[in-house]
């Protein structure tokens, strides 16, 4: 089994500066973060606050490994309003040239809007619209030496269904677009390893979180029902070799939040040498 690499998101403090956060989070052991855009955490509006961002990211010895991408219904690649969509295109090229100032490998993007009421004959348009912007997207990664993941979304909220996922992914002028395959919201929509076949040929990363498929409760790996050994047994099948980056719920108390983190990771590391011994 591989030694996948086990990084952080610091989504977990979200509310918070990212300044305020580097330093515990190079404490606990975490060493390649993907970066919240979130404004209270980091505005990628702001290019200096950027810049010290990665400054300061690389004084302590940390990688920023992914960027994720604003998501908030607002920003609607689908909107069947061209405005619409103009406006979610610039602000996903004001946070991909964030990320290039970040020195990131990987932008992940939720492809769809954070709208649960669709109508259902608007989906293939919508389909549609997605397709022509991350068509005009991925250039601009391009250009920026940024590659471009594409997140499955929850079951309620468009691109949450896999089969949407794959037609837009097969509906794309060019094939180097990536997945993240996110787990908890993957476990809440369909059979987990299913989903993980269904997309393997595009999958890049991995969103490490734990459900009860009550909700999307970002629970570390371990603390809730996923069978992860059956996960990891699957994706070494596959031979995936990505990174893997936990993305779970912060507490108030930010020394809980990292304990969470650690004993997360823990837990898919020490299945991984299960693996390993038992080989």
């Amino acid at each position: 089994m591989s030694d996948w690499a086990i990084g952080l998101s610091t989504g977990c403090f979200w509310q918070t500066s990212i300044f305020d956060c580097l330093e515990p989070i190079r404490n606990s052991g975490f060493d390649r973060l993907e970066i919240c855009s979130h404004p209270a955490h980091l505005d990628y509006h702001h290019r200096d606050t950027v810049r010290r961002a990665r400054h300061r990211i690389q004084e302590l010895g940390l990688e920023a490994y992914s960027f994720h991408a604003p998501f908030a219904p607002a920003i609607d690649i689908t909107s069947l309003d061209e405005s619409s969509r103009d406006f979610a295109m610039a602000e996903l090229i004001e946070a991909a040239e964030a990320a290039a100032l970040l020195e990131v490998r990987y932008l992940v993007l939720h492809p769809g809007p954070e709208n649960s009421i669709l109508p259902e004959h608007e989906r293939f348009v919508r389909l549609q619209n997605a397709v022509e912007v991350l068509n005009r997207f991925y250039h601009h990664c391009r250009r920026l030496g940024i590659g471009l993941v594409l997140e499955n979304m929850l079951p309620h909220l468009f691109a949450g269904r896999t089969r949407d996922l794959m037609w837009i992914l097969g509906a794309l002028d060019v094939d180097k677009v990536g997945i993240c395959l996110d787990t908890g919201h993957a476990y809440l929509a369909e059979d987990l390893l299913l989903v993980v076949h269904k997309l393997s040929g595009h999958l890049w990363m991995v969103h490490a979180s734990d459900n009860r498929r009550h909700r999307d409760d970002h629970l570390p790996p371990g603390a809730g029902d996923i069978d992860w050994a059956a996960l990891l047994a699957h994706l070494t099948k596959l031979h995936f070799n990505g990174t893997m980056i936990l993305e779970i719920s912060g507490d108030p108390n930010p020394a809980v939040t990292l304990e969470r983190a650690r004993g997360g990771r823990q837990h898919l590391r020490d299945l991984a040498h299960r693996f390993r011994t038992n080989r």
